[in-house]
């Protein structure tokens, strides 16, 4: 599937996945603004793909990143991040949402399997506890699993862009 054609609003996705999982496939689930892709994310989202057959990426819209990151965010508008995502090979689906969560997407998918980095925690119940898995409740309420992936150290795109500015 050519690169652009990946990038899918929520009800082409629902078909596109409904269409997976009738042939057996796994779904993965991982969201984020992936503002200024570097290493930490490229590592981090082969693994994710490496959890099963297909990997869905749930990608902050502009209004949510600048909601929950600042003003000063994103440093790349959400054309251009889901452009760049759809164009790494493990990636199957970019889905772009404008809540400040992924809740809504991952209750229409039902994800086999929702993954975060390890700076989140599978097991944490807790909504208020910043080490909890949002989406987390929703998909062990249908029988999903949740997991995490070691991410690879001295990456993060608030240290790139503190580096540049200095």
């Amino acid at each position: 599937m050519p690169s652009k054609d990946k990038i899918v609003s929520l009800d082409q996705a629902l078909e596109i996945v409904t269409a997976w999982k009738n042939e057996g496939l796994r779904t993965v689930f991982t969201n984020g603004c992936f503002d200024i892709l570097h290493l930490g994310h490229v590592d981090y989202l082969e693994k994710a793909s490496e959890q099963g057959d297909v990997l869905i990426l749930g990608l902050n819209a502009d209004a949510s990143i600048k909601r929950l990151k600042g003003p000063e965010r994103p440093v790349n508008n959400e054309i251009a991040r889901a452009r760049i995502m759809s164009c790494l090979q493990f990636i199957d689906l970019v889905v772009i949402f404008e809540e400040d969560t992924p809740n809504k997407l991952i209750e229409a998918l039902e994800p086999q399997l929702l993954v975060k980095g390890n700076d989140y925690d599978a097991s944490c119940e807790d909504p208020d506890n910043k080490k909890y898995i949002v989406g987390s409740d929703i998909v062990k309420k249908y029988g999903g699993q949740v997991a995490t992936i070691a991410l690879t150290d001295g990456y993060s795109t608030t240290s790139i862009i503190n580096k540049i500015k200095e």
